[in-house]
């Protein structure tokens, strides 16, 4: 069988990651790069890999699919550019700039029936797969609430968009496919403290459809990186610790408070404390994995562009509570 023939556009913090995967990918015959911003920035370890001055002359080499990896503000462009060549594209997240312009790529990929995915890279880590299978066996019972905590220093990467579009999606996306239930509202807060025209403070609260309350807190104002989320429901609690890929379950306890200054309490006491053992690959493999089988009509699980989409339509009615104020039906 032949390689699929990938091109990569956009060679920033997170381009380079994906060279580093396509160079090593089976399958794959990684055809170059292009990017004119980063060009002369190229590491040692890409040297090899052939440079194109521009996407058209990139789109020319016959390729199968592409990565963007670009400015989320060209997403839209890049995106319909190669789709016009006949080309799939795996696209970082978030799909678009907003939702109009994610409807745009939609509206061209149908037309030409092909496949865009998103890159929520967090939907291949290790913990929260394994937390996945583990709330559709029903180890949980009922979910009562989802929090997500997403924060760390400042990242010079990033321009054209604030921690709503840029880390917010990330959670947006994971609650979503982890209760398999659109958000119904939400109420956000922000704030600006590194005197850029974006939010880099954002706290939200929100309401599923299935009734679950969903908290997510971010900003990237915080020498302390974290990447944490905890779901609490009829059982007990799942918590994950994302940077580690680390999984732990807080059983509900069964034994009585006999202390009378306790009395007063009727709510859960701890149990047993379960960490999980499991296999931990690389997120970013996983994710080029299975985009790599759904371009070769095999069985894959990616992140479907109306996927992408949804996350987008959430993200921009955060940004519209934060801006009026005020809670948002969707």
């Amino acid at each position: 069988m032949t390689d699929l023939r990938v091109g990569l556009i956009g060679l920033g913090a997170m381009g380079r990651n994906h060279a580093r995967i396509l160079t090593e990918l089976p399958g794959i015959n990684f055809i170059g790069i292009t990017d004119p911003i980063h060009i002369q920035d190229i590491q040692p370890q890409f040297s090899s890999i052939k440079v194109y001055k521009d996407l058209k002359e990139l789109l020319s080499q016959s390729l199968d699919y592409c990565v963007i990896a670009a400015p989320t503000g060209s997403h839209k462009d890049l995106a319909i550019q190669a789709l016009l060549e006949g080309v799939h594209c795996l696209i970082e997240k978030p799909v678009a700039i907003d939702y109009k312009e994610s409807l745009q790529i939609q509206v061209v990929s149908e037309r030409k029936s092909l496949i865009v995915g998103v890159g929520h890279i967090e939907r291949y880590n290790a913990a929260i797969r394994e937390l996945k299978t583990r709330l559709l066996k029903g180890e949980l019972g009922e979910i009562y609430q989802i929090s997500t905590r997403r924060q760390g220093p400042f990242p010079t990467r990033i321009a054209d968009v604030g921690v709503i579009k840029d880390l917010a999606t990330h959670d947006i996306d994971l609650i979503t496919w982890l209760t398999g239930s659109k958000f119904q509202t939400v109420s956000a807060q922000t704030a600006n403290r590194s005197g850029r025209i974006h939010e880099d403070l954002v706290s939200v609260t929100g309401l599923l459809t299935n009734n679950v309350v969903v908290n997510i807190l971010v900003n990237w104002l915080s020498p302390l990186k974290e990447r944490s989320l905890i779901v609490t429901g009829e059982k007990g609690a799942f918590a994950v610790d994302m940077l580690n890929s680390d999984l732990v379950f807080y059983e509900n306890g069964s034994h009585t408070v006999s202390q009378e200054t306790f009395l007063h309490f009727r709510g859960a006491t701890q149990g047993n404390v379960t960490s999980f053992a499991f296999m931990k690959p690389e997120p970013l493999l996983v994710e080029h994995l299975n985009f790599r089988d759904a371009v070769l009509d095999k069985t894959s699980e990616i992140v479907s562009l109306q996927e992408g989409i949804e996350t987008v339509r959430v993200a921009d009615a955060v940004i519209q509570s934060s801006k009026l104020k005020e809670c948002i039906t969707l």
